[in-house]
């Protein structure tokens, strides 16, 4: 049995990475929103407290688009909770495993020749965000280097059951069950053109715990399903799902300003060490978020 300690625990991968964590038998401890990452000593009275031997840090801002409003929020959360989690782990439980959670979105825009992505590419952040996760990268590297068992993962985008409505597709999926609910027409949406990488939670998460018990310290994994889908035909899957006769108008208020048109990753560096591949289809992961948003309202009016 191993003793984990999430922080992040009450987010849509945090829940997840729980459920997962203690299906297959670890102890698990979680904090969230409680225990503020930005501040040294509730983080390491938290792993002093847990005594664990793996810290999942999910601790994170990570919406893109607000990252342009808030630029010294991602940085002060993402890079200095992350210095914060890495010092804590280092005084008060030293021989724990670190697994910092990154993001594909440190790649930047790239073309198709330059598709699979790869753990050798250079990155290059385009956004706020990814700045602040590759700084973060950089500090988690560091303590590799001076010792510390760190172990540095890039998923790439993710979907599931309870993820936030500010997220593509359940933003969709709600605006459509909206639309339908309210019979309107139309739903306005951002650039539906772009095409992306997506792994169920589910996967994401078993890809984690493996990484923290298999993963070489100081070493980056992507995580990913090795295809990319474009943003239009999830829209299209969800329309005829939800709410057929419904159309899209695209609303400038929801483009970002500075949009990467594809992105497809590489798993084969974390299929090498643990043995990992996808087991979810994406039309599972879509039907599980559409059930999921439908049984929440149902919830809501009964």
């Amino acid at each position: 049995m191993t003793r984990a300690l999430v922080t992040g625990g009450a987010g849509f991968v945090g829940g997840h990475l729980r459920a997962h964590l203690e299906s297959v038998g670890d102890e698990v401890f979680a904090i969230d929103r409680e225990v503020d990452v930005t501040a040294r000593d509730p983080i390491e009275a938290a792993i002093f407290e847990a005594q664990p031997d793996v810290v999942y840090h999910l601790a994170a801002l990570t919406h893109v688009g607000e990252s342009w409003r808030r630029p010294e929020d991602y940085t002060r959360v993402n890079v200095v909770g992350t210095i914060n989690v890495l010092e804590a782990v280092r005084h008060a439980a030293p021989a724990a495993t670190v697994l910092v959670v990154s993001t594909a979105d440190v790649y930047g825009v790239v073309g198709l020749a330059d598709l699979p992505l790869d753990e050798l590419r250079p990155p290059r952040p385009a956004n706020p965000y990814a700045q602040s996760k590759i700084e973060a990268e950089r500090v988690a590297r560091e303590a590799a280097r001076q010792g510390q068992r760190v172990v540095i993962v890039r998923p790439f985008n993710h979907v599931g059951p309870g993820q936030a409505s500010t997220f593509v597709v359940p933003a969709l999926a709600s605006r459509l069950l909206d639309a339908r609910d309210r019979g309107e027409s139309t739903v306005p949406v951002g650039d539906l053109s772009t095409r992306r990488d997506f792994s169920d939670v589910r996967d994401v998460v078993r890809a984690y715990r493996l990484l923290a018990t298999l993963g070489a310290p100081g070493e980056v994994y992507n995580v990913a399903s090795g295809h990319d889908v474009a943003i239009a035909d999830l829209a299209q899957w969800l329309v005829e799902r939800i709410a057929p006769t419904v159309r899209f108008v695209e609303s400038e208020a929801l483009l970002r300003p500075v949009e990467l048109p594809v992105s497809r990753g590489s798993f084969a560096k974390l299929q090498r060490v643990t043995g990992w591949e996808p087991r979810i289809t994406l039309a599972t992961s879509l039907e599980d978020v559409v059930v999921d948003l439908e049984v929440r309202r149902q919830n809501q009016n009964s």
